[in-house]
């Protein structure tokens, strides 16, 4: 598992715009809005959910 900070993410319309998207690409994941944070679950998907994540518009750092 890898936790990544996403600063960008402030309401609950955020959270559904990165859940769709890594939903969509295969990745799983658990969002906390309150920590602003999307835990990946698989550790080789990281990239591929950094990527999609910065295509719709948000910076996650790990």
């Amino acid at each position: 598992m890898t936790k990544l900070h996403v600063k960008e993410m402030s309401c609950n319309h955020c959270v559904s715009r990165i859940d769709k998207v890594l939903t969509d690409a295969g990745i799983a994941h658990t969002i906390e809005l309150e920590n602003k944070t999307v835990t990946i679950e698989d550790s080789n998907s990281v990239a591929k959910a950094i990527e999609e994540m910065d295509d719709i518009g948000f910076t996650a750092e790990e």
